[in-house]
């Protein structure tokens, strides 16, 4: 995203004057009844930004002190969460339906919004069995055992910060390793994303842009 990112972070770039991070928070339930929002880089903007209030529910923010990975910067908020808890765990850049956030969250255990691509090397990678329950978890293998990839959504409970897993080879420590040693323990459901938006490039913020902009009426 640089040049983009060398002055606003990157949940931050605006898609029709709004910050994509606020596109993706307005498809949630109301279920979901407060934020917290995990910062590091050019962390002042967020709250400047976003204000202590989003879409009508509070807003907290939290730095992560040093970028390890996404466990790391999960297990940043557990002091605010309460034992046994539930959260919803989202990346600040993408953007997924409404509909299947909501069915995360009809779930009686553990959850994650999946999705099939065609070349899944990048991403987090998972089998799954008939009755759609996750069977294995591995970040960014070089050979992968499906094309079905973990989509940037997870519903968790706060056993999740008992497992504390090994660093990948690339130094950081990801929270889908907590979720596969736990797999035997806490089954996990795979729920397939209707729709399923990233923001990797420029090209991907336009393209969002004419997505999510109103339609002119006819």
């Amino acid at each position: 995203m640089r040049p983009l990112t060398n002055t606003t972070p990157k949940p931050l770039l605006p898609i029709g004057g709004t910050p994509l991070l606020l596109h993706a928070l307005s498809r949630l339930p109301l279920e979901v009844d407060e934020f917290i929002v995990v910062v590091n880089y050019l962390e002042e903007q967020f709250p400047e930004k976003l204000g202590t209030t989003i879409h009508n529910r509070p807003a907290t923010y939290l730095k992560q002190k040093e970028r390890r990975g996404t466990y790391d910067a999960v297990a940043s908020a557990k002091p605010l969460l309460s034992e046994g808890e539930r959260f919803l765990v989202l990346t600040g850049d993408d953007i997924h339906d409404a509909e299947s956030l909501a069915e995360m969250l009809r779930q009686p255990g553990r959850a994650m919004l999946t999705f099939e691509v065609d070349d899944s090397r990048p991403y987090g990678v998972l089998t799954i069995d008939e009755k759609e329950i996750v069977t294995s978890f591995e970040e960014k293998p070089e050979n992968p055992k499906s094309n079905l990839v973990w989509a940037g959504a997870l519903f968790l409970d706060t056993d999740i910060f008992k497992e504390v897993p090994h660093p990948h080879k690339n130094g950081e420590i990801y929270l889908t390793a907590a979720v596969h040693a736990q797999l035997s323990t806490h089954p996990v459901r795979a729920v397939r994303a209707k729709e399923w938006h990233t923001a990797t490039t420029p090209e991907d913020l336009k393209r969002l842009e004419e997505l999510l902009s109103p339609k002119a009426p006819q």
